[in-house]
């Protein structure tokens, strides 16, 4: 089974996972503060993180900038934390889900087999090519034209998604729950706001498109323009 590095403060809560999770077969090391939990990350090369982002040292997010500079691990972040805009910023800060506290251990180790395999999937997806763009899933890299596209993790994660289905026609509803991670939530302005930062960094705009067409009413697709 997978190896898990558990940040959580509170003792009751991380025990009680690490105990569950163990006993599901998972390897599990724990961590009482951000410091020691980036050392195990470090140490262990875990194949998932759960990460609390209240933590006494240093702030969760802060701990999430610092994972992401060293490993692309998925990370779960579980939280007490509910506020639609700390959803937006730590899944755009490069989280892989978001989970609510209170939850049951039964689904968070549902949240954590979906991000393996995602992640196990994601090892061996190869390149995609649309008109100019050529997208890298594995190496998170994507170019127009030849030239580095500086996207945010989100912008990226919505660049591949649409490009994995070209042509296709996405609702706004799907993307919250496939790209954000939402499935009954979350605000959709989100998605209209990474859309409008995407067309900007593919040389477009909403009245004059060249990748991103939308389907008033129904959603959006990328197509090749050529």
């Amino acid at each position: 089974m997978a190896a898990v590095v558990i940040i959580e403060d509170d003792q009751r809560i991380r025990e009680l996972v690490a105990r569950v999770l163990a006993d599901k077969g998972y390897e599990v090391e724990g961590a009482a503060n951000a410091l020691d939990g980036l050392q195990k990350i470090v140490q262990a090369a875990p194949d998932v993180v759960v990460l609390d982002m209240g933590l006494p040292d240093l702030d969760g997010a802060e701990l999430l900038k610092m994972i992401r500079a060293i490993t692309d691990v998925p990370v779960v972040v579980a939280t007490a934390r509910s506020e639609d805009r700390d959803v937006i910023r730590t899944l755009d800060a490069g989280a892989d889900d978001y989970l609510v506290k209170p939850f049951s251990v039964e689904q968070l180790e549902a949240r954590l087999r979906a991000v393996l395999r995602r992640s196990a999937a994601e090892s061996h997806v190869p390149q995609i090519v649309v008109g100019d763009i050529r997208i890298d899933p594995n190496a998170r890299v994507a170019t127009l034209s030849d030239e580095p596209l500086q996207l945010s993790p989100k912008e990226f994660d919505l660049l591949v998604y649409l490009a994995e289905r070209i042509g296709t026609v996405v609702s706004k509803r799907q993307l919250m729950a496939e790209v954000w991670r939402q499935p009954y939530g979350g605000s959709e302005k989100t998605v209209d706001v990474h859309i409008s930062w995407l067309r900007k960094k593919l040389g477009e705009s909403a009245a004059e498109s060249r990748y991103l067409e939308t389907v008033y009413g129904v959603g959006i697709k990328l197509v090749d323009p050529s």
